[in-house]
């Protein structure tokens, strides 16, 4: 019998139709159809599998087809995350169809696939960029197979066969990681580096939730409760700018255990910033988009112009970008999108408005990396400089503007080479694995999952959670008494506070 499956707001139908498979069931056009009611997909699933018995299953026309116009036809037919369609779309324009596109599917060979991979290899991409565009590659071949378009799948590679070095060869670099005082230190210089002390609380609260950057982004107000932080969303930055509210990574809802003293900083947070609804999803967030951290004091607040002067194109061009047309090479398109990051501009909002959430290309380069490193990426014409500082107070004030340079005193020095907003979620497992933490609590904390049948017979316990957060706990505190060594004050006045107060 066909089954129906729940799909947000939706319906789809499912049916047998071979051993293993269970397709959806599509319109004339090959698009997933989308019903209202668990009957009506039911019902429709049940047609499709009776068709299927009856061997009158309905298939894409038969004939000789190039791999575009049937990579075109499968796209539309998949009904997935808005990242994972933007992946998809990505790999596809990019890297399979300027090879594949005019090719019959018939006519893709194995040595075809090898020699294309070959080529992008000598352009420099990554191993691993390489493994996930032919992944996507096999997946589409794949399916072209089930329809019977192909007898093979050309992508697909023999076990053993074609390996460069053995196993390892799959594992990426180590990840850099940072300690409790490392993320202190960081976070109280992405504060200095923005004026305020909204970075100071983010960096911070990375560091002791292991948040991805989306759920942080996304965090609603709502979510904050006593005892921690409830994740429920992401927002997930489309290539066009805009923030999609989606589930967070791999349906991994969860609540987070946070130390009382975590928790009572971010509602100190809420009630110093008053956040109200954002202008593009009508939602209170607790952390809030900043201006370019390389614009003067007295700006007022990016405008369409400036993001034109930024990227180096006209007013009109970037007017297309923000209203995805697709008239902009895909070149342009990226610096435009660059400059809407790093300025913060938000299309609509009048001058003087703030971004409503960060970029992460603008908060990961702009505030984050020079907070690190202590020095800024290069940006045509500039080359990697300095963080130019006056020394005091310690640890030091940023200058920006024109002769900063000959105002500075001192520089920053790197803190954690290496380190990404990402490497925070690292960090926070590192921590959580030196305090002893069961692997089981460790999981529900990071939103991962273990299939394995040891991991059915482990549960949370009241008394796991509380020596996590006295483990927390004492590593903040112990951060806190080696930062009061090194200044007892601080420019950042959250930080200062917290310096300020009577260690216990």
């Amino acid at each position: 019998m066909g089954f129906a499956e729940k799909r947000g707001d939706y319906w789809r139908g499912r049916y047998k139709a071979g051993p293993g498979k269970y397709p959806t069931v599509c319109d004339a056009d090959g698009r997933p159809v989308r019903f209202r009611t668990r009957r009506e997909a039911e019902q429709a699933a049940d047609d499709a599998e009776a068709k299927v018995r009856a061997g009158a299953a309905v298939r894409l026309p038969t004939g000789r087809v190039t791999f575009g116009e049937y990579a075109n036809l499968w796209y539309e037919r998949q009904d997935l995350a808005a990242s994972t369609m933007q992946n998809y779309r990505r790999r596809l324009e990019e890297h399979l169809l300027p090879t594949f596109e005019g090719q019959f599917l018939t006519e893709i060979t194995r040595d075809a696939v090898a020699a294309w991979q070959r080529a992008e290899r000598k352009r420099g991409y990554a191993d691993a960029s390489l493994r996930s565009w032919r992944a996507l590659l096999h997946l589409i071949l794949a399916d072209a197979m089930e329809e019977g378009r192909v007898v093979a799948n050309p992508a697909a590679k023999r076990r053993g066969r074609g390996k460069r070095t053995g196993r390892s060869a799959h594992r990426g670099a180590e990840k850099a990681i940072t300690t409790a005082l490392g993320i202190l230190l960081i976070a109280e210089r992405a504060a200095l580096l923005s004026g305020r002390d909204d970075e100071f609380m983010a960096v911070v609260t990375m560091g002791f939730t292991g948040l991805r950057w989306g759920e942080l982004v996304g965090l609603e107000t709502k979510y904050v409760r006593e005892g921690g932080i409830r994740v429920e969303w992401q927002l997930y930055e489309l290539d066009n700018g805009q923030l999609h509210r989606c589930p967070p990574k791999d349906e991994s809802r969860r609540d987070i255990i946070a130390p009382p003293w975590l928790v009572e900083l971010l509602r100190d947070h809420l009630a110093r910033t008053r956040p109200g609804p954002c202008s593009c999803h009508d939602l209170r967030y607790v952390f809030r988009g900043h201006r370019s951290v390389n614009g003067s004091a007295g700006q007022t607040g990016p405008r369409l112009a400036d993001v034109a002067q930024r990227a180096g194109v006209g007013v009109g061009t970037v007017s297309a970008v923000l209203n995805d047309r697709a008239v902009v090479t895909d070149a342009t398109r990226a610096r435009v999108l660059a400059a809407i990051a790093e300025l913060g501009y938000v299309k609509g909002a009048p001058a003087g408005t703030l971004a409503p959430h960060w970029r992460r290309n603008g908060f990961a380069t702009w505030l984050f990396q020079p907070a690190v490193t202590g020095r800024y990426p290069r940006k045509a014409p500039n080359p990697v400089r300095p963080v130019p500082i006056v020394g005091e107070p310690w640890p030091g004030v940023p200058i920006r503007g024109r002769g900063a340079l000959a105002q500075a005193d001192a520089c920053w020095l790197p803190i954690a080479d290496g380190l990404t907003p990402h490497g925070l979620r690292h960090s926070y497992k590192t921590l959580m694995v030196e305090l002893g933490t069961p692997a089981t609590l460790m999981d529900a904390q990071m939103g991962h999952e273990d299939g394995s049948v040891q991991a059915r017979y482990a549960h949370v316990t009241s008394g796991m959670t509380a020596r996590l957060l006295d483990g927390l706990t004492g590593a903040w505190a112990e951060a806190l008494a080696a930062r009061r060594e090194l200044s007892p004050r601080s420019p950042v006045p959250v930080l200062d506070r917290l310096l300020g107060e009577e260690p216990t």
